[in-house]
């Protein structure tokens, strides 16, 4: 699926595999979206191709068959350049906007200084998206329009498996340029972040890294990417819901430069689906049974 421009974004995402008798598992696209509002395009500074830049290219294909397993999986269908979801909802950089900002704006977190708040100042490689500052009334229709929605309806997905099994495990599914690992040691093929053990149990990520590196690739935990906001959000092991986030390298899949699948596409899409497969059957018979059973 090629990107592309709308009036409208409506609906704004979408949720397939939803049916009874869900496995305890919700898989989440926040990025991949790669519908743009036209109007977005025509006013920003940078031409369509430098958009993209934000995006996660092509994930929600990469994981899309897990629904064949019997587990729900939601994407966004509008960009992260756009708006950002992995992000509190009011992560905002006063200086995009005019007028002064609710008093309950995080306007100093470390996401917002570097230009990706919830409506980030610049795409992934720091260069500015905007020829003008927003209104402030702008800025929160996008909020109340998107945003809210969609934590509100992945809340009640999470809520609603967790109803069935007793536990609910959010896999937040994500991609690294390439060269976000340039200088380290290791170029690995995925990144694991579950902050560092606190978002959720080690039997659900030791499984993602034993099954990805088995299917050859290389794996690291939580550096450079612990997960952001929606993984520390979501995840409350004491709770019983978990969460974990999975970075993968744009280099293994797709040609960067142009937005396109690559020769290996089809052969990484298998191996994730290989893996999660074994991932959920290993989860569900050591960290969940549905309550009828149970009871």
């Amino acid at each position: 699926m090629t990107a592309s421009l709308a009036d409208k974004i409506d609906p704004a995402f979408e949720i397939q595999g939803v049916r009874e008798g869900m496995g305890p598992f919700v898989f989440n696209s926040p990025h991949s979206g790669r519908i743009y509002p036209r109007r977005f395009v025509e006013e920003a500074r940078l031409d369509f191709p430098s958009l993209r830049r934000s995006e996660d290219c092509f994930v929600d294909e990469l994981f899309a068959d897990v629904v064949q397993e019997g587990v729900p999986f939601m994407r966004a269908l509008f960009p992260r350049a756009f708006l950002d979801l992995n992000r509190e909802p009011y992560e905002l950089d006063p200086r995009m906007f005019e007028g002064r900002l609710p008093s309950y704006a995080n306007t100093r977190s470390l996401r917002v200084v570097s230009g990706l708040g919830t409506i980030a100042r610049v795409v992934g490689d720091a260069r500015e998206i905007y020829t003008r500052r927003l209104s402030l009334e702008e800025g929160l229709a996008r909020i109340e329009t998107y945003y809210k929605p969609y934590h509100k309806a992945l809340r009640a997905l999470l809520s609603q498996v967790q109803g069935q099994w007793g536990v609910a495990v959010l896999v937040d599914c994500h991609s690294m340029p390439s060269t976000s690992l340039r200088g380290s040691a290791v170029n690995a093929d995925f990144v694991i972040g579950d902050r560092f053990g606190t978002s959720c149990s080690a039997l659900v990520s030791d499984a993602l890294e034993r099954e990805l590196v088995a299917a050859g690739y290389c794996v690291l935990r939580n550096k450079p990417y612990a997960g952001g906001f929606i993984t520390e959000h979501y995840g409350r092991p004491a709770t019983g819901l978990h969460a974990v986030q999975i970075e993968v390298n744009r280099g293994i899949y797709m040609d960067e430069a142009h937005y396109l699948h690559s020769s290996r596409f089809t052969r990484v899409r298998a191996d994730i689906a290989q893996a999660m497969s074994r991932v959920l059957a290993l989860v569900r018979s050591g960290l969940a049974a549905p309550r009828a059973a149970a009871e």
